[in-house]
């Protein structure tokens, strides 16, 4: 595991990477971060715990989002699609939305059932980080 320092929010944090897998998780980190300032910028929200809880629920609605139009462009086309080679994520990097190539093809091996639920808890994970120990968002 390779271990790379980044800032999201002006906030640095020491993250631990599989070899490889480095732009990934940048890419990542800078989506948070993009999504974080955002709401930050709107003015409305000033507690960093609170803005990381709504960018979190924001990327996950996004995500689903992402899913039910793959799942109505499969039921409009019902053929099987390739899918890319395994990726080892650590278990302390929340997993990636899966990506799609310039041809349409979802880059993750794992079943929809499985990539969601390694979302879902990678989610949880996050807000439980969020909310620290009293599990307060202010």
């Amino acid at each position: 595991m390779k271990q790379i320092e980044v800032q999201i929010l002006q906030q640095s944090y020491l993250l631990s990477c599989p070899e490889g897998h480095e732009s990934r998780l940048l890419d990542a980190v800078e989506r948070v971060d993009t999504a974080m300032t955002r709401i930050r910028d709107a003015g409305k929200v000033r507690a960093r715990e609170r803005i990381a809880v709504l960018a979190a629920l924001n990327l996950a609605f996004e995500i689903a989002d992402r899913e039910a139009a793959d799942m109505a462009a499969a039921a409009d086309h019902p053929h099987p699609v390739p899918m890319a080679t395994p990726v080892a994520v650590g278990d302390d990097i929340p997993p990636p939305p899966p990506r799609r190539s310039a041809s349409g093809v979802q880059e993750s091996l794992l079943p929809p059932d499985a990539d969601e639920t390694l979302r879902l808890q990678s989610l949880v994970q996050r807000l439980d980080q969020a909310l620290g120990e009293d599990g307060r968002l202010l």
